[in-house]
């Protein structure tokens, strides 16, 4: 399946589509009304209600067509004391009765009960499901959708990183749409937008908070299915560099390498365009400056706010240029073994961009990496060796053997991940016989 440039037929607020607004102090609420007229009647800071106030509807461009677009979440909070000004957003938009979507972590820090407090006192009725795996499954996101129609929630609080983020996304889009979550496999198949949803991040990697991404687990087929949807972004994203204090070095280190990862495929992806490639060069360039900073020190309050910038920008860039096959093999892993998705792409991602840099373009592109991470050759050879060289310094473990995959297995996982939607943007198409080779390289 093609991931490609189109115009979607209901955007984020016209407005904002295309930029981000890095805080505010005194935003009104977004607007419930239908009118385009109430949508220009809000202020440059106000956090309007996205869905109400567009219905643009255009077909589906093809592979060669000129025309592109660019998502991103209509509204972003950065930045110390973000979490409070979330809250403060949220009791404005008039949303009173919420769902938060979390996992066990997250209640046991109790990050889970802060944000339940605040939005209880501004006035809101806050239920929460907290069963959310590290991987999420097909399971966890009927469960959470019993509680969204025993509730009647109005709307979706996920706190955690992308495993949380997932699974409201999942939870969300089947609450408006039906149907079962595997209806909505591949690209843009949901018909209305989903329950509003409100992220509020942990790591400092996969992006989910902003993206269209969504990565669900079907337990009896032992694969992650990816949902590739204009109606799945959230409305608003919170990244407090507070809430990232707690995040453990190894869980620092694998996040962080997930940011890398979206950067530099997206940056080699043939979907690429100069938005995209700034995006990515800038998420590049932060990761190798912070990321060892962030790992060493958990309290660093600049590594941890310069790391939620760059998993932000490696977002925009794959939101937009989509991904490869590191992707495309690391969702089998994933899926397979319950492994970290962060840690998937760390063993994988020198592995793939070495196959990669057979392209001609590729190649050059891998060089324009070296540069960012400081390399003083500016090749793709540099690069690759850089990303294996920062895998040790963090203590991540590089072959796929130490992690309990089985070489058995090689076949099924290759075959699969030559399904997976995120590989069609790699630079090359590989066979059945390439990817499999790929994986032994990195067994």
């Amino acid at each position: 399946m093609l991931i490609r440039p189109w115009i979607s037929r209901v955007q984020p607020s016209l407005k904002s589509s295309v930029r981000s607004i890095h805080s505010i102090s005194s935003a009104r609420p977004f607007s419930r009304a239908l009118s385009w007229k109430a949508c220009r009647s809000q202020t440059k800071n106000s956090f309007t209600k996205v869905l109400a106030c567009n219905s643009f509807s255009t077909s589906t461009p093809g592979r060669s067509s000129p025309v592109s677009a660019f998502y991103v979440p209509s509204f972003n909070l950065f930045g110390k004391g973000s979490l409070v000004e979330g809250a403060n957003q949220i009791k404005l938009s008039g949303y009173k009765k919420i769902l938060i979507v979390t996992d066990p972590g997250i209640i046991k820090i109790g990050l889970c009960d802060r944000v339940k407090t605040l939005l209880e006192e501004r006035g809101s009725t806050v239920h929460i499901y907290n069963g959310v795996q590290p991987n999420p499954t097909v399971t966890n996101v009927t469960d959470g959708l019993k509680l969204i129609k025993e509730f009647g929630c109005d709307s979706i609080v996920s706190i955690g990183g992308g495993s949380a983020h997932d699974c409201a996304k999942g939870i969300a889009l089947l609450a408006t749409n039906g149907g079962k979550i595997a209806d909505y496999e591949g690209v843009d198949k949901s018909l209305k937008p989903q329950l509003p949803l409100v992220s509020i991040n942990t790591t400092a990697g996969t992006a989910s908070e902003m993206t269209r991404f969504a990565i669900i687990t079907e337990e009896t087929r032992h694969i992650k299915m990816a949902i590739i949807d204009k109606h799945t972004m959230p409305i608003l994203s919170i990244n407090d560099p507070e809430t990232m204090y707690g995040l453990p070095p190894a869980l620092t280190a694998a996040t962080g390498m997930d940011a890398l990862t979206h950067a530099v495929e997206a940056y080699v992806s043939t979907a690429a365009n100069p938005i995209t490639d700034a995006c990515a060069l800038k998420c590049v360039e932060l990761v190798g400056q912070y990321l060892k900073r962030a790992v060493d020190n958990g309290r660093d309050e600049k590594a941890r706010k310069q790391m939620a910038y760059a998993q932000f920008l490696g977002g925009m860039a794959f939101n937009n240029a989509s991904l490869g096959y590191v992707h495309a093999m690391a969702h089998q892993l994933g899926g397979f073994y319950n492994i970290p998705h962060g840690i998937c792409n760390a063993v994988l991602l020198p592995h793939v961009q070495l196959f990669n840099s057979k392209d001609a373009r590729a190649a050059s592109r891998l060089g324009d990496v070296a540069l960012q991470l400081g390399c003083k050759e500016h090749t793709a050879q540099a690069a690759i060796k850089k990303i294996r060289d920062l895998n040790e310094q963090l203590g991540i473990k590089p072959y796929l053997k130490s992690l309990g995959v089985f070489e058995k297995d090689f076949e099924l996982l290759s075959k699969n991940a030559m399904n997976d939607a995120c590989g069609a943007t790699n630079p090359i198409q590989p066979t059945l016989d390439e990817v499999k080779s790929i994986f032994a390289a990195a067994y």
